[in-house]
């Protein structure tokens, strides 16, 4: 089993910025895509930015040039930069992690949610 422990969400007033960290608890055979996702309510869950083990990102058109995501592979830690926050970023933001668990076998472990609440 692997927990992703989730940090950093609050609140904010619009314009300002918050980092989000999130730790797995181990790694087995490594870990390929780590992720962040968000989910406003009454709104389907959906991706704000990814990352691999190799540094290649991905990122939602609603966040580009404002959101930044890194790891550091050797601490498990996927990080979140968000700047110039936008009430519409008010969300409940989750951890993902896409965990080797062994040579043949991936599993999508989820963090519990951290809530980010951006006032205009």
């Amino acid at each position: 089993q692997v927990q992703l422990v989730e940090s950093g969400g609050g609140l904010v007033r619009a314009g300002g910025s918050l980092r989000l960290s999130c730790t797995a608890s181990r790694s087995y055979y490594g870990i390929n895509i780590m992720g962040w996702y968000r989910q406003a309510p009454g709104k389907q869950r959906e991706l704000v930015a990814d990352i691999t083990s190799g540094g290649s990102t991905n990122y939602a058109d609603s966040v580009k040039g404002r959101f930044t995501i890194s790891r550091d592979n050797a601490k498990n830690t996927v990080y979140l930069q968000m700047n110039s926050l936008k009430s519409e970023d008010t969300a409940v933001y989750y951890c993902n992690a896409d965990v080797r668990m062994n040579l043949n076998y991936n599993h999508v472990y989820w963090g519990q949610g951290t809530q980010v609440t951006v006032s205009s």
